[in-house]
């Protein structure tokens, strides 16, 4: 009987340890999960949306790996983003810190905003205002935001908002000349992102950490963890499995 016990545990363990190291796997060169702790990205995205990022879109580098134990030079194997992907990054002034935005900027291109209007080599992009996006605070209390569908020189459309208009920090800068191997990233809520118009700068193709995909839970801060009766009117059901575009 003790030996069988024992059996018993031995393959319970052996159980857990290929478990641990098939997540290990699919978390570093498939599908790694991502929280959006800040409004940077609304509408697109929310506070408290967790989301998959697919780390093969555009390869691997040596950021692809827990705490960079692969010292890769570069990127390998991979693809490269596409104007409108939205993309994790390591934040190049601190690669500590993981930024999600969107690329708007590819290699080559010339990038500036004037009067809040996103130019691109030169041509302003169109810009059509929709209805107000609604945002519902934790609170209770709701706000309507004045938000616009942005089309892309290459077709893709997405939504973006500008809360304070057209003149507020960072609507108009200088012309922005991306280098080569470097992407210029926006987020979509205009008026509250931290990007490449800014401090973050340019993105070295190796920072990129992967495409984001879908949203697949996601809260909106209004039940504690152990509020369990709260829970049901914090999840945002109509989140779930949501593809981020």
């Amino acid at each position: 009987m003790s030996r069988k016990k024992g059996g018993g545990l031995g393959e319970t363990i052996k159980t857990v340890v290929y478990a641990f190291l098939i997540a290990i796997v699919i978390r570093t060169f498939a599908y790694e999960p991502f929280r959006i702790p800040s409004g940077s990205m609304i509408p697109t995205l929310l506070v408290g949306d967790y989301l998959f990022v697919s780390k093969f879109s555009y390869g691997y580098s040596r950021f692809s790996f827990p705490m960079g134990i692969i010292p890769l030079s570069g990127r390998v194997l991979g693809d490269v983003p596409k104007r409108g992907d939205v993309v994790v990054f390591k934040e190049p002034n601190d690669t500590s810190v993981d930024f999600i935005k969107r690329v708007v900027g590819l290699p080559g291109d010339r990038i500036q905003v004037i009067d809040g209007i996103l130019n691109v080599n030169g041509e302003p992009v169109r810009r059509e205002r929709t209805e107000d996006f609604v945002q519902r605070e934790a609170g209770g209390s709701v706000l309507r935001l004045t938000q616009y569908q942005e089309t892309l020189p290459n077709g893709v459309v997405h939504p973006i908002l500008e809360i304070h208009g057209d003149t507020y920090f960072l609507d108009n800068t200088r012309e922005f000349r991306v280098p080569e191997g470097h992407y210029f990233m926006m987020g979509d809520n205009r008026d509250s992102s931290q990007d490449s118009r800014a401090t973050v700068g340019f993105v070295p193709a190796e920072n990129l950490v992967g495409r984001a995909e879908f949203v697949f839970f996601s809260h909106d801060g209004s039940a504690a963890i152990w509020q369990v009766w709260k829970w049901p009117f914090a999840i945002r059901w109509d989140r779930f499995f949501h593809s981020i575009d």
